[in-house]
């Protein structure tokens, strides 16, 4: 079965990056869809960022669009979100999601908190 572990969370200054990465055991990520998700106190869960297993084409939310990046590293068994120019607004728990029909699995997440 598929596990997927976060890391890179941590605290930042407003302004700064973090590069969060997902590693995957049990099963390689190949033929999985990736997603990154946050949930903030007391807020739903939202989708950020989005790969696609089939043709690696990238989706992002309108708040992170020109600041955050997903990628994938195959080799690795790893997926990636890299997060520039961080506001306040992004402190949340990360989350990844794999997807392969159908099944979908989850990491534990990881915190991101943004302050000064």
């Amino acid at each position: 079965q598929l596990q997927l572990v976060e890391s890179g969370g941590g605290l930042v200054q407003p302004g700064g990056s973090l590069r969060l990465s997902c590693a995957a055991s049990g099963s390689t990520l190949d033929d999985y869809s990736i997603g990154w998700f946050r949930q903030a106190p007391g807020k739903e869960r939202e989708g950020v960022s989005y790969i696609s297993s089939a043709d690696a084409s990238t989706y992002y939310a309108d708040s992170v669009k020109g600041r955050f990046t997903i990628s994938r590293d195959n080799a690795k068994n790893t997926v990636y979100l890299q997060m520039n120019s961080l506001k306040p607004e992004d402190t949340a728990v990360y989350y990844c999601n794999a997807r392969k029909s159908p099944g979908e699995y989850w990491g534990q997440g990881t915190q991101v908190t943004v302050s000064s």
